[in-house]
């Protein structure tokens, strides 16, 4: 769900399971010709060229996002992720990925059981620490902001405030 507002010099860096969805389809309306998005669920969105053409989903790095522009091109960007407790994270994956089956909704703790016992049941993009999707080589933090899920809808105001987008 990376989303680049070429016409605003904005990069929002999806973290898989950290309402990638919820923010797409607020910045969705500011999107103008130009503009790019990276997204393989429910709608199918890619931008051509490396490291996003490799991959269907769109849950590029800010490193990897940062490589595709260029170092100086990055630079005149602001970016912005959001992050989610951890274990409210590990819960939205399990029922995400048992909607189709009902076996979340029949027994939640056994369906957990089941990922976290069973490694060909982690998907490796929504396992990989949320850390990795913002930060550089050295572990420092390179997206300009950082939401928190739990307060999202009051971060993401701040946020459209502070960038200059209209608020949704």
């Amino acid at each position: 769900m990376t989303l680049l507002l070429h016409s605003s010099q904005i990069a929002f860096i999806a973290v898989p399971k950290v309402a990638s969805h919820s923010i797409r389809f607020a910045l969705r309306a500011q999107m103008v010709p130009g503009d790019e998005e990276q997204v393989s669920l429910f709608v199918r969105s890619r931008i051509p060229r490396p490291p996003f053409d490799a991959v269907e989903h769109g849950h590029q790095t800010a490193l990897e996002v940062r490589s595709s522009l260029g170092d100086e091109a990055w630079c005149r960007y602001r970016s912005f992720a959001v992050v989610r407790n951890p274990w409210a994270r590990f819960v939205s994956y399990v029922a995400f990925m048992m909607r189709h089956n009902g076996a979340f909704e029949r027994d939640p703790r056994g369906a957990m059981r089941r990922v976290l016992d069973h490694p060909q049941n982690q998907s490796a993009v929504h396992f990989r620490p949320q850390s990795d999707f913002v930060v550089d080589e050295g572990g420092r933090q390179i997206v300009t902001r950082l939401c928190r899920a739990e307060r999202l809808q009051q971060d993401f105001d701040a946020l459209c405030a502070e960038f200059g987008l209209a608020p949704s």
